[in-house]
């Protein structure tokens, strides 16, 4: 994760219209004792917070924070983003690049693990440090591209005719500019074997604001056919912000879906993917894939196991119809596709 001063000045160039979502981003909730103070909560579990941040620092935006019940520790947005001592503790299996996306990493800036499709690390900065992201230890330093060294990832496209998606990622791609990102989206558009711009993101959920007239702009103003995945893993996170935010997308012609992770003592019980799928397409969002959980070190505590997914999947698929039921998944390196995982 680069530092966050970093992201805010990459958004610091943005169009004035992008104030509200530039201050989100700006002031975040950094520190556990603020964090426990808006939600009071007992401060004696306050040492076990600082000593997680060790590893990888708190970061939340407020609005995210006013989602949340106060005192309750079993909240399950608070669960994903507080920052716990255990975090330290090595787990076999868990590993800093669970994925070895460093070997898929050519240039700075480019992954490239599958056939018809590259990611570009747009930004290392995120509205939000999720306690499970397996890129909590990625090296951003080392893939923050110059203008020389986007010119080599838009090259590399552009010799590949097999590549037909662009998909834009992080971090979050949201946290840079909306000029930097009109600017590569057109660059992107000129080379003209690319089809389809995805773009993966979690702040239509975190920092709904942070969808505007200039981001609808550089989205869906090209030849390329716009999809944006957005992150959520409980119907919690999803208020009437969001749900307008996501509205404003689907108006403007882009293809929405979801993806979701599977976490222990959070999302793993029928009520709460049952409810998140539902209000996900009444948002004009179709689920995507259920992720297990990627083995980064620092998130053994959220692992679920496949014998539990798949009876998860079993109940959604016995309740809703085929169109809301996620796809049940796991990521393996060295794999030309996610894994599907069937019963």
């Amino acid at each position: 994760m680069i530092p966050q001063t970093e992201a805010i000045r990459q958004a610091d160039t943005a169009d004035s219209s992008d104030v509200s979502w530039q201050h989100a981003l700006a002031n975040v909730i950094r520190d556990p004792e603020e964090l426990f103070n808006l939600l009071e909560l007992d401060k004696s579990k306050l040492p076990d917070a600082l000593r997680g941040c060790d590893d990888f620092p708190l970061q939340v935006p407020r609005a995210f924070v006013d989602r949340m019940v106060k005192g309750d520790w079993s909240d399950p947005l608070l669960q994903q983003i507080l920052p716990l001592g255990q975090e330290l503790d090595l787990h076999p299996g868990f590993s800093n690049d669970p994925l070895l996306e460093l070997s898929d990493n050519p240039i700075p800036g480019l992954i490239h693990k599958y056939h018809g499709r590259v990611l570009l690390i747009v930004s290392g900065g995120c509205a939000i440090n999720c306690r499970y992201c397996f890129r909590r230890h990625f090296p951003y330093q080392e893939n923050n591209p110059s203008q020389r060294e986007w010119q080599q990832a838009l090259d590399y496209i552009r010799q590949d005719n097999s590549i037909k998606e662009v998909i834009l990622s992080g971090g979050d791609p949201l946290a840079a500019n909306d000029n930097m990102l009109r600017d590569l989206t057109a660059r992107i558009a000129d080379i003209p074997h690319v089809e389809i711009l995805r773009v993966h993101s979690r702040m239509p959920v975190v920092i709904p604001q942070r969808i505007t007239s200039p981001s609808m702009n550089w989205l869906t103003n090209t030849r390329l056919t716009p999809v944006m995945v957005i992150h959520s893993n409980h119907p919690n996170e999803i208020d009437h912000h969001v749900i307008e935010a996501l509205q404003t997308l689907k108006r403007e012609g882009v293809t929405l879906l979801n993806q979701t992770v599977l976490l222990a003592g959070i999302n793993d019980n029928p009520e709460a993917l049952l409810a998140l799928s539902k209000r996900l397409f009444a948002a004009g969002v179709l689920p995507y894939y259920l992720h297990m959980l990627d083995k980064v070190s620092g998130a053994a505590h959220f692992e679920v196991t496949e014998r539990r997914a798949k009876e998860l999947i079993t109940i959604l698929r016995n309740q809703l119809p085929g169109y809301l039921i996620p796809k049940l998944v796991r990521e393996q390196s060295g794999e030309l596709s996610k894994i599907p995982i069937n019963n």
